[in-house]
């Protein structure tokens, strides 16, 4: 099997780890390989992430690592998160499980798939969002005029600091910190959270991906949409953002422990 790793280059222990994890899967016969930035780390030679291919991708790190990781992917290949951060949503192992989870799978996983959103402003293409596209003023204190139309008809008008488009894999991240609820990751639907909204009518909209959906900027104050807290653009004054659901999802191993089980450990310290 052919693997690249890449970790967290800030962490000493995590790199650490990673170079006891070279020997580990080299020794089970597997073909394995560095991103660029963790093999200067290391001193050895890598691969650019825009390159990175292969059966799998092992990602030492916290959820920035593994956003960082799919947001720079060119193509899509199968992920396993190694939590070395703090609650670690989408890295599904502890360090002291990854080596007995390859022991018990050499030659293959099951793969689930993760939907992301596809963000486009006045017709152009910006990118895809695993965790969300968050809408935000650049001048602090100052709100938002929002208008979300789906499929042509006016859903929504509101004022807000913000507004937060969710994918169900985002909505254990800062969605929920916004007040949005808990969504199962295998429903496919774009999660619409106000930050901070003026009135308390205002409310998060859970919308199926088979809808048209639409959200104007309906406000001259500058703004911003950032990506997966990867990637920012300036948006113009009136700009209008088109959802889509993205023809690359991202792909995921399948650990075996189930969402819910995962909510109640991370979240709710059962």
């Amino acid at each position: 099997m052919k693997i690249i790793l890449v970790s967290r280059i800030d962490d000493a222990d995590a790199l650490r780890y990673t170079a006891s994890l070279i020997r580990e899967l080299e020794g089970q016969g597997h073909d394995v390989a560095l991103e660029g930035g963790t093999a200067r780390h290391l001193g050895k030679e890598g691969i650019p992430f825009e390159e990175i291919g292969g059966d799998l991708v092992v990602v030492v790190g916290g959820d920035g690592s593994v956003l960082l990781t799919v947001h720079q992917m060119k193509k899509q290949v199968p992920v396993l998160g190694i939590n070395w951060g703090e609650v670690g949503f989408l890295a599904d192992l502890e360090p002291d499980e990854a080596r007995a989870f390859f022991a018990a799978h050499p030659d293959g996983f099951r793969v689930e798939h993760r939907m992301r959103v596809s963000l486009s402003v006045n017709g152009n293409r910006l990118g895809d969002a695993l965790n969300e596209g968050l809408v935000v003023t650049d001048r602090p204190a100052k709100m938002l005029r929002f208008g979300v139309y789906v499929d042509g008809t006016p859903a929504e008008r509101f004022r807000a600091d913000g507004l937060l488009i969710s994918t169900p894999t985002g909505s254990t991240a800062y969605a929920m910190s916004a007040g949005g609820p808990i969504v199962d990751p295998q429903i496919e639907g774009f999660l619409l959270v106000p930050l901070a909204p003026y009135m308390l009518s205002s409310r998060p909209h859970l919308i199926s991906t088979g809808r048209n959906l639409e959200i104007t900027l309906e406000t001259e104050k500058p703004a911003h949409l950032v990506i997966d807290g990867q990637s920012s653009f300036e948006l113009e004054k009136e700009a209008t953002i088109t959802v889509k659901k993205s023809d690359q999802p991202a792909l995921f191993v399948h650990t075996g422990k189930p969402f819910f089980e995962k909510v109640n450990r991370k979240l709710r310290n059962l």
